[in-house]
C-alpha cells in the first residue's frame, strides 16, 4: 500500500514540509534510506545522515533546524520518535489484520469459547473450558491450558505456553517461548537431606495491554495469584517468581530475575540483569541501574545502584574510590617500605 506525506501527516497529526503527494510504501532507517521509503529523525546524532538519505519522506521534530540542503519531504511533528511509533503500530496492524481463520491442524476443546475474527495457526492447542477473546491471534505451536481466560486482541506467537488457570487481560502480546503459569520455585529441606515439592496450586493473573518478551517465565503462585498489573512491559529472558506482583506501567529489560513474593510498585524502570531477592517491597518509580542486586525494601522515587544496591549518588562517589584502589595500594606500599627505612 502506498500513503502520500500529506496523508501521513493527517495521521500523526503533522506539518509538510516538501511535496506533499510524494508517496511512500515502506519504512527505512535514515541511514540506509530509499526512494519510496519513510525514515525518522530525532538524535542529534543522526542529523548528518538527512542531507544524503534517499528516503523520500522523514519525521522530524518541530525543532528540527536544517544546516544543508535536503532533497527529501519532512513531517514535522511534537515527538518524532512517538509519531514514527504510531506509523510502525498502524503498519503492524494492518498486516496482522488479513490474519483470521482457524487451521484444521489445530486442536481446540469442545468445551473452548472462541471469539470473533480470531486467528488459530497450525498445531496450536486450547485445552478445555477456554476462554478466547475476539480478535485474538494464536501463532503455530501455542498452547493454552484448561480453564484459561483470555480477553480481546490479544496476540500470542509461535511457541508460547499457558497453562491452566491462567486469567490473562485484553491487548496482551506474548511473544515466542514465553511461559505463563508455570510451577513457582518451592521445595521444602528434609532431614534426609533432599526436597520434597511444594505442589504450586495458585495461578498467573495478567492485566490488559501488558507485553511480555521471547523466553520469559512467569510462575504460577504456591496459593493466590502472581499478577502483572495493566500496562507492565518485560523484555526477553525475564524469571518472575511465585507470587510476584508487579505494578502497572513498569518495565524490565532483559535476564531480570524477581524472586517470590516480592511486590514491585507502579512506574518502576529496571535495567539489564537485575536480580531482586524474595519477600520485599520496592515502592513506585523506583529506577534501578543495570547489574543491580536488591536484598533490602526500596521507597518510592530512589534511583538506586550496585550489588547490594544503595543510592545512586554516592555509589558514584563510592566508585571513584574504588577505581582508584589500585593507585591507593601503591602509595600504601610505598609509605610502608620508607617507614619500615627510617
Amino acid at each position: 500500500m502506498k500513503f502520500t506525506a500529506q496523508k501521513i501527516a493527517d495521521f500523526i497529526q503533522g506539518t509538510v514540509e516538501g511535496d506533499e503527494n510524494i508517496s511512500v510504501s515502506t519504512f527505512s532507517k535514515i541511514e540506509e534510506g530509499e526512494k519510496g521509503s519513510i525514515s525518522f529523525l530525532s538524535n542529534p546524532k543522526y542529523n548528518k545522515y538527512l542531507y544524503n538519505t534517499q528516503a523520500s519522506v522523514v519525521v522530524v521534530n518541530n525543532s528540527f533546524q536544517a544546516e544543508k540542503i535536503f532533497s527529501c519531504t519532512l513531517i514535522r511533528v511534537k515527538d518524532a520518535y512517538v509519531a514514527f511509533a504510531q506509523l510502525l503500530e498502524l503498519y503492524q496492524k494492518t498486516k496482522e489484520a488479513k490474519k483470521i481463520g482457524i487451521s484444521s491442524t489445530s486442536v481446540i476443546a469442545k468445551s473452548a469459547q472462541i471469539g470473533k475474527n480470531v486467528y488459530i495457526s497450525d498445531f496450536v492447542v486450547i485445552g478445555e473450558n477456554v476462554q478466547l477473546g475476539d480478535g485474538c491471534k494464536i501463532y503455530a505451536h501455542v498452547s493454552i491450558g484448561e480453564n484459561t481466560k483470555l480477553g480481546n486482541n490479544c496476540t500470542l506467537y509461535d511457541g508460547a505456553r499457558i497453562y491452566d488457570d491462567c486469567i490473562i487481560g485484553n491487548y496482551c502480546t506474548f511473544h515466542s517461548g514465553v511461559i505463563i503459569g508455570s510451577d513457582g520455585f518451592g521445595f521444602a529441606p528434609q532431614d534426609t537431606q533432599d526436597f520434597k515439592k511444594i505442589a504450586q496450586i495458585g495461578n498467573v493473573i495478567i492485566e490488559d495491554y501488558v507485553e511480555i518478551g521471547s523466553n520469559s517465565t512467569i510462575d504460577r503462585a504456591t496459593m493466590g495469584s502472581t499478577i502483572i498489573r495493566k500496562g507492565v512491559k518485560l523484555d526477553n529472558l525475564i524469571q518472575v517468581g511465585h507470587n510476584v506482583e508487579i505494578g502497572k506501567n513498569t518495565v524490565i529489560a532483559a535476564q531480570s530475575g524477581i524472586s517470590g513474593s516480592t511486590k514491585i510498585g507502579e512506574n518502576c524502570m529496571f535495567g539489564g540483569q537485575v536480580g531482586i531477592s524474595g519477600h520485599l517491597t520496592i515502592g513506585n518509580r523506583v529506577m534501578i541501574a543495570a547489574q543491580s542486586g536488591i536484598a533490602s525494601n526500596i521507597a518510592d522515587d530512589k534511583i538506586i545502584q550496585g550489588s547490594p544496591a544503595f543510592d545512586i549518588a554516592p555509589y558514584k562517589r563510592s566508585y571513584v574510590y574504588f577505581k582508584k584502589l589500585p593507585d591507593l595500594i601503591k602509595r600504601i606500599d610505598h609509605l610502608e617500605k620508607e617507614l619500615k627505612n627510617k
